[in-house]
């Protein structure tokens, strides 16, 4: 072992010990695991409260004021010193024959500064409108509000700013409103509070999410995907229409009910007008029109910093959040080694200093490593293009969502257990309409056949594990060693990074929401920079040293490797 080896992991253990639950129990780290297996398992009461609030909702519907007026209020960053400003004006036309308004009849000004009601500073900024369209007997034309989005920069780190937005002229300027910008990129600081929710759309559930969501404070909320379910609430949500392609036997698309996104909007304002929101694209967001154009609502609604990471795309870009950093990927678009976005995403994960920014965190919308039935290996295929990317660069965390439950891995890599590998975790359990999954792709006859899961967007590249338990095998028979805990229950998680080596990840249950100092599942995740080397290498550098993976591990770390193949479960 090292000189710095025994000091590295007795401040590990000293950190970790010292920070205890209310009860005096220490909270587990990852430097335990790998951990046995566990299940809770589901109470049929937490599938309660999953059916879509109705568009009269007082959270939902319009408010009763002119439509110059700012709504759907939203905050956004951009870079460590800027950040994007986005709302919506005028109203939005449902029907058969339907006319855009003119973005330019409506400013989009932005007036903030430090003190309450002294607004030193001004940008202008654009704004777009958008329509979704179906040509068929019986389905809604939609065209949207005026979408403003304006950039505030020259900003300071952790300094709280006052702001309206609108149009001066009418006038039509929001309420003061604030917001807290975040540290700079550096190893000494952090984020108070990031919160983590996917496939929320707008149920009584979702209410319960957001609201607990918003008592737990974050200085930050990223959502990975399927945010609003419009694509479904005319079938399953509206429940006008029982059987779709019964009632549309004459259209060749689902028709998407977008006024659900202006609810969406409305609903989340609370939050989002004061806490910066980072989103990525899921499958409900692909949203088909007959002209063949997808994920319009999703391109035009949200400003994200795309052209600022380089990748120039809403589907896949990458942030700063003090010394974290983001990367959020598409799912829906070319993920292959030839394509733009390994591409930026190599470039991009080359380009970041650890030393400035230790955590890593990576999210997409479906999971790469998942035991539910649901969704079971259906982005294998990406999965198998893009992680050993994220493995050579050390990427510490990997969020997701699409199944709806939530489910927690040991490190791993490439389906094997492996100390330097990223923690999975998967929260696709925020309140939509198609409640939790609750079936395990391990429990007898619950195993789906390789054509089962089939992605709307890629291809299928279903395969038989080649070692341990399941060897021979599309499904385990019993709970995967590499999954450390899952549970079927809606809810949100929140990290909270400590120091360049340790975050605490708390999920939190909407069934616990009542209750103080309550999680349902919490770990601290830990970072051994010293131990797992960064890989910035070619792969023809794995290939010379035959793909031994402990080629990579640093010595002390190589020999446990070489004496347990990190497969014990404790």
């Amino acid at each position: 072992m090292t000189m710095n080896m025994p000091l590295l992991m007795m401040i590990a253990l000293i950190t970790s010990m010292s920070l205890l639950l209310a009860s005096g129990e220490p909270i587990a780290t990852t430097l335990d695991g790998p951990f046995k297996p566990l299940t809770r398992r589901f109470d049929p009461s937490l599938r309660r409260g999953s059916d879509d609030l109705p568009m009269d909702h007082p959270r939902l519907r319009k408010r009763n004021v002119s439509s110059d007026f700012p709504e759907q209020i939203a905050l956004a960053l951009s870079t460590p010193t800027s950040m994007w400003v986005s709302w919506v004006t005028g109203d939005a036309v449902v029907g058969k024959d339907v006319k855009p308004l003119d973005p330019s009849s409506v400013a989009s000004e932005v007036w903030y500064g430090k003190e309450k009601g002294k607004y030193l500073l001004k940008k202008k900024g654009n704004a777009t409108v958008y329509s979704q369209l179906y040509p068929f007997d019986g389905l809604l034309n939609y065209t949207s509000g005026i979408i403003h989005h304006v950039l505030i920069d020259g900003l300071e780190p952790e300094t709280k700013y006052y702001y309206k937005c609108g149009d001066s002229s009418v006038p039509a300027m929001s309420q003061e409103l604030s917001f807290k910008t975040l540290p700079l990129p550096s190893k000494e600081a952090y984020p108070h509070r990031i919160a983590f929710v996917g496939d929320l759309g707008l149920t009584s559930n979702t209410t319960t999410t957001i609201d607990h969501l918003m008592e737990n404070d974050p200085s930050m909320v990223i959502i990975v995907g399927d945010l609003t379910y419009a694509d479904q609430y005319r079938t399953i949500g509206g429940k006008g229409v029982s059987c779709f392609s019964c009632s549309f036997p004459d259209a060749p698309i689902r028709e998407t009910y977008q006024p659900r996104w202006d609810a969406r909007g409305r609903f989340m304002e609370p939050l989002t007008s004061k806490v910066p929101t980072m989103v990525i694209e899921g499958n409900h967001e692909i949203e088909l029109q007959a002209s063949g154009i997808t994920f319009k609502s999703y391109s035009e609604r949200f400003a994200v910093p795309s052209s600022e990471s380089g990748s120039n795309t809403n589907f896949y870009y990458s942030f700063d959040a003090g010394g974290v950093h983001f990367v959020m990927l598409g799912a829906y678009v070319d993920y292959n080694h030839t394509g733009a976005q390994y591409a930026w995403l190599k470039e991009d994960l080359s380009k970041v200093d650890r030393a400035v920014s230790p955590w890593l965190v990576a999210t997409m919308h479906p999971p790469w490593y998942n035991s539910y039935s649901s969704h079971y290996q259906e982005f294998e295929c990406m999965r198998q293009e893009m992680e050993e990317l994220l493995y050579q660069h050390r990427v510490d965390i990997v969020f997701a969502g699409h199944v709806h439950a939530y489910e927690r891995m040991n490190r791993i890599y490439n389906y094997t257990l492996d100390p330097c590998g990223p923690v999975y975790i998967t929260i696709g359990d925020g309140g939509n309409i198609e409640k939790v999954d609750v079936d395990f792709a391990d429990d007898p006859g619950k195993c789906p056949s390789p054509g089962d899961n089939i992605p709307e967007i890629g291809g299928s590249c279903p395969l038989n594990f080649t070692s341990g338990s399941a060897k021979g095998k599309f499904c385990w028979d019993r709970q995967p060693d590499w999954s450390a805990f899952r549970e079927s229950s809606f809810g949100h998680g929140i990290l909270e990074v400590m120091n360049s080596t340790h975050a605490l990840w708390r999920w939190q249950r909407n069934q616990d929401v009542y209750k103080d100092d309550i999680a349902g599942d919490q770990i601290y995740i830990v970072r051994q920079p010293n131990v797992c080397i960064s890989l910035q290498f070619r792969g023809e550098e794995r290939e010379k040293s035959g793909g031994n993976k402990s080629r990579y591990l640093h010595p002390d770390l190589k020999s446990r490797f070489a004496l347990s193949t990190y497969s014990s479960i404790k």
